[in-house]
């Protein structure tokens, strides 16, 4: 792998363009992926959901996590809460349907866990599932490594506008 990131970096002197470095996104094997950039463990009648890997990567650093009650319905496919980075802020969507069992207390504190660890620490919320069937319709770690979604949508927080230079 050293060796691959070194050729890219000559090959990139030698065409005069900049290549920042990024490390790859992880995919970890045994989740169910969306193709908004959520994951869910699977276990049982329960999911644990966050957002990828390659999400946060795109998003930058998270400086704030807005998550449902627990008790709350979400739905498949549709927002239960959102994720704020400096300027903007970006809906995370429910891969499955359900009950909220518990949420992830710490990302009030640390947000940017989702950062650091976002299959292990940064997960969000856990979902009692209602229809199991709904899996079938996620990408296996295999798909989504093939065909990552590569189209975030955010929107920009509201706030004064930056008054122009002069």
């Amino acid at each position: 792998m050293a060796a691959g990131l070194l050729w890219g970096k000559r090959a990139a002197s030698y065409l005069r363009i900049s290549v920042p470095f990024r490390a790859f996104s992880s995919v970890v094997k045994d989740l169910k992926y969306a193709d908004s950039h959520e994951w869910a463990r699977i276990n049982g009648n329960s999911a644990t959901i966050g957002i990828t890997d390659q999400a946060q990567n795109y998003l930058g650093d998270i400086v704030s996590v807005k998550l449902p009650e627990v008790g709350a319905i979400v739905s498949q496919g549709s927002s239960f809460g959102a994720v704020e980075i400096v300027k903007a802020t970006s809906d995370v969507n429910s891969p499955v349907s359900g009950k909220v069992i518990e949420v992830n207390q710490q990302l009030t504190t640390s947000p940017g866990l989702v950062n650091r660890s976002p299959y292990e620490k940064g997960w969000m919320i856990k979902v009692e599932m209602n229809n199991k069937g709904e899996i079938n319709s996620l990408m296996d770690s295999e798909q989504y490594s093939l065909n990552p979604p590569i189209f975030f949508t955010y929107k920009r927080r509201k706030g004064p506008k930056a008054k122009p230079r002069r």
